[in-house]
């Protein structure tokens, strides 16, 4: 039975413009991602795997090409509307953390629910339920000085789970880490992966997109592979 379709594109087209001259950087992206899988994209420097994270996140739009995410056509949509989808279908995750120091660990997972509307009680519940799947429950009060950086990328994990996001969007998550942590926090996205979350991951390192059960791999501006790896079946 066919999993239902987070993510479809058809035939993403994103062109830059120099004066009047048109530089294309995807050509024809493709693609179905599916709920609760696990991908890699990965791909050389200007394969176009920054720009598609873009367009996948919904902080830019394509320039030719249909995009559907959970449902909705995201391609042609305006700022304003595209904001919304950001807010509460996508859960990001990047290579610098980008948390706020004087805030606390839960304060800083809590941040996207204010925008939210959520009320503070609920906020910090969420919170707190969100650094219990990251591991980072009992370092809730702590400031992100007082923290490791394989810690703090975990808090920033669970920011990214807070709103309970269709597709959690991760982009050169452990650039920043030594091995040993990545290895740490790449176990965690495989967590919520089986947890039931889709994710999708950037990376141009082998070692880490080996963590995933698919790998798209770019080239200038087109898939050149799509490789799904054969999970073995428990007897």
């Amino acid at each position: 039975m066919q999993a239902e379709s987070i993510i479809h594109l058809e035939d993403i087209q994103k062109s830059y413009f120099m004066g009047s001259q048109a530089i294309p950087v995807l050509k024809g992206i493709s693609l179905d991602i599916f709920k609760n899988e696990y991908v890699a994209l990965m791909g050389p420097s200007g394969s176009g795997k920054s720009t598609l994270m873009n367009i996948l996140g919904c902080l830019d739009s394509p320039t030719g090409g249909k995009y559907v995410l959970n449902g909705k056509d995201v391609s042609k949509m305006h700022d304003d509307d595209l904001a919304e989808v950001r807010n509460t279908e996508i859960g990001f995750v990047f290579q610098q953390f980008n948390l706020l120091p004087r805030l606390s660990a839960a304060e800083n997972v809590a941040l996207p629910l204010i925008y939210a509307g959520i009320s503070k009680k609920e906020r910090i519940e969420r919170a707190m339920e969100a650094l219990n799947k990251v591991g980072l429950a009992e370092r809730s009060h702590h400031k992100s000085n007082e923290l490791s950086g394989g810690q703090i990328q975990r808090v920033a994990i669970a920011r990214a789970l807070v709103n309970n996001p269709s597709i959690l969007l991760a982009d050169e998550p452990t650039g920043n880490l030594d091995s040993k942590t990545s290895v740490e926090v790449m176990q965690i996205f495989g967590k919520i992966q089986e947890a039931g979350n889709t994710v999708v991951l950037v990376t141009h390192e082998e070692d880490i997109a080996a963590y995933a059960h698919r790998v798209v791999r770019l080239r200038d501006g087109l898939i050149e592979t799509d490789t799904r790896k054969v999970v073995e079946q428990m007897a």
